[in-house]
């Protein structure tokens, strides 16, 4: 019996100089996803964030920023965010900007 909200395991790929962390359809495609394009090996752009509507209201595409931010920081990557969504969260978050280019 599941009774508490679902846990979402966000993933990341990236092929070429383009990327994303999201979250799979079981399925298959990407039930929310926040996209990213390369600039250079230590810059990106994120440029896209969508969440299915069955998810809305869940906080999902905040968990997608806070898994590329965990990652930015990891691999001393630092992000323009071009996604209206990102570039939001970005200024009403200031413990998040350090990854800022």
């Amino acid at each position: 019996m599941h009774n508490g909200p679902m846990t979402y395991t966000v993933q990341h790929q990236e092929t070429d100089s383009k990327g994303a962390f999201f979250i799979a359809r079981p399925e298959g495609g990407h039930l929310a996803e926040m996209t990213y394009s390369r600039a250079n090996p230590s810059l990106i752009i994120i440029d896209h964030t969508e969440v299915d509507a069955s998810l809305a209201g869940q906080g999902i595409g905040r968990k997608l920023l806070d898994a590329l931010v965990v990652w930015a920081r990891e691999t001393n990557t630092k992000i323009v965010p071009l996604c209206p969504y990102a570039k939001a969260q970005f200024e009403k978050d200031a413990s998040i900007r350090d990854v800022l280019r």
